[in-house]
């Protein structure tokens, strides 16, 4: 087998502001698997708050290829992926997520069958995903809100932790008023204390929020546990809840965890999470990061798993390179091709970084 990349540059429609951060594009590095004339391909992203940047995905993927030449064929590899017995511990969970979609995706095309088929799902997994609202004014939170209720979502998320924690409460008060039936999911990434949370939280109840995704900085799944016992809105772990150990550790205590395969390691380590939370009382969550379909792709294959799925970073982009997922219309779902199912677009749209 052979493995190559390359870096890209993606660029949001829009500047996305979040607690924490403010990111206007991000570089992507497709890595790609070759066997017997036929390709597979992946998507890692870089992420300042993951501690990746497009030279170490690079290294990182130089020794992902040199592992590669031990497996006689890509489903061999993927069977070591299922079985927890591939790749070194020390790979980063982004990057392992990467490859594994590359050989997912290679050995669904060699099969003839769509990835969902080889994760033991007969039908083609669909999903209506949330929609991210940045931290943004309260008016023009409202008209992206109705545009967007407009175009067919039933579920926004909108980011909180601004300084003063009644700007957020103004932007979902805002939203509220014109999508008076779409789901809301609040996200203030890890930005409030304890105080601040025991405050504000009922507050967005009584605004019809869903749930609330970690309120609390991570560092501290305990606090965040004792929080969701009392809070009069489900609580999920995103940045508390990073692998299975963490996953472990939370079942049963908040209502849900959010899994990114760039953190956990991919669809297997997707999947074993999942199982661990079944009957717990702890619903699934599938989230992502800002990626372009390619890289968005590999977790739509799994949507049938989730309660939640917030799988909209391709629909943030001034131009996605990839199709074959839609979610413009707010539903994202598999198109029944082989191995990921997307396709290239004719014109890519995003330059080499």
């Amino acid at each position: 087998m052979k493995l190559t990349q390359h870096t890209v540059r993606l660029r949001l429609t829009e500047p996305l502001r979040i607690s924490r951060s403010t990111m206007a594009a991000r570089d992507a590095v497709w890595v790609s698997v070759e066997h017997e004339g036929r390709q597979g391909h992946g998507e890692i992203v870089t992420s300042v708050y993951y501690g990746l940047d497009a030279a170490a995905i690079a290294r990182w993927l130089r020794g992902a290829a040199r592992e590669l030449v031990r497996f006689p064929d890509p489903e061999t590899c993927l069977a070591a992926l299922r079985d927890g017995e591939w790749p070194p511990a020390d790979l980063p969970p982004a990057v392992a997520a990467g490859v594994e979609a590359a050989l997912l995706d290679l050995c669904g095309k060699r099969a003839d069958v769509p990835a969902h088929r080889l994760l033991g799902a007969s039908e083609p997994p669909s999903a209506a995903t949330a929609r991210t609202i940045g931290i943004i004014s309260p008016g023009r939170a409202a008209a992206l809100a109705d545009r967007l209720a407009r175009d067919g979502f039933s579920v926004l998320k909108i980011k909180a932790g601004a300084p003063d924690p009644y700007d957020d409460l103004e932007r979902v008060r805002a939203v509220r008023t014109v999508a008076p039936h779409a789901r809301l999911l609040l996200d203030p990434n890890g930005a409030w204390t304890a105080e601040t949370a025991a405050d504000f939280i009922p507050r967005f109840a009584e605004l019809g929020v869903e749930a609330v995704e970690q309120p609390l900085a991570p560092g501290d799944p305990e606090a965040l546990a004792k929080l969701a016992e009392r809070s009069p809105l489900p609580v999920i772990a995103d940045e508390d809840a990073v692998g299975l150990e963490d996953a472990r550790r939370l079942a049963g205590r908040v209502r849900g965890v959010n899994v990114k395969l760039a953190k956990c390691g991919g669809v297997f380590a997707a999947l074993r999470i999942a199982d661990l939370l079944q009957g717990s009382g702890t619903d699934l969550m599938l989230g992502c990061l800002t990626a372009s379909t390619l890289g968005i792709a590999p977790a739509v294959h799994l949507a049938d798993r989730a309660r939640w799925a917030d799988l909209d970073g391709h629909l943030l982009l001034a131009h996605d390179p990839w199709s074959g997922i839609g979610g413009a219309d707010g539903t994202v779902a598999v198109s029944g091709g082989p191995g990921l199912g997307v396709r290239r677009r004719a014109d890519e749209g995003a330059g080499r970084a």
